[in-house]
């Protein structure tokens, strides 16, 4: 079970994202992951810890990931401070795609400057 232990942190990723319907095996010395995320963003942020472990493409993990919800990319929860830029930001790496956020979410929002904490925003696919 070395290698389980090599990307424990994708299995502790795919516990605190609630991936669901998940399934760990070891064979031959491969670590076979499956299950289902939420969201694009989220299957991503797995990918993204196993490449951090593995590299571009680790030999000793097959990851099946599917995703529940591809009408978006996330869903995002504002929290106290957040701008539509930092959110920006954070999903897509440039602040100036809070066009596509602001465009998303017109049914709750008036303003892009005026957004409130705990208003959930959809997180377009771009």
């Amino acid at each position: 079970m070395m290698v389980k232990a090599k990307y424990q942190s994708v299995l502790d990723l795919g516990e605190k994202l609630n991936i669901q319907n998940g399934d760990v095996s070891e064979d031959n010395g491969v670590l076979k992951v499956k299950g289902t995320a939420a969201t694009q963003y989220e299957k991503n942020l797995l990918w993204d810890k196993i490449k951090e472990i593995g590299g571009e493409n680790p030999a000793d993990i097959k990851a099946d990931i599917k995703v529940a919800d591809t009408s978006v990319y996330a869903r995002h929860t504002v929290k106290s401070g957040e701008t539509l830029g930092k959110i920006a930001k954070h999903y897509y790496g440039d602040p100036m795609k809070y066009q596509k956020i602001f465009a998303a979410n017109t049914d709750i929002l008036k303003n892009p400057d005026l957004i409130h904490p705990n208003q959930e925003l959809i997180i377009p696919n771009l």
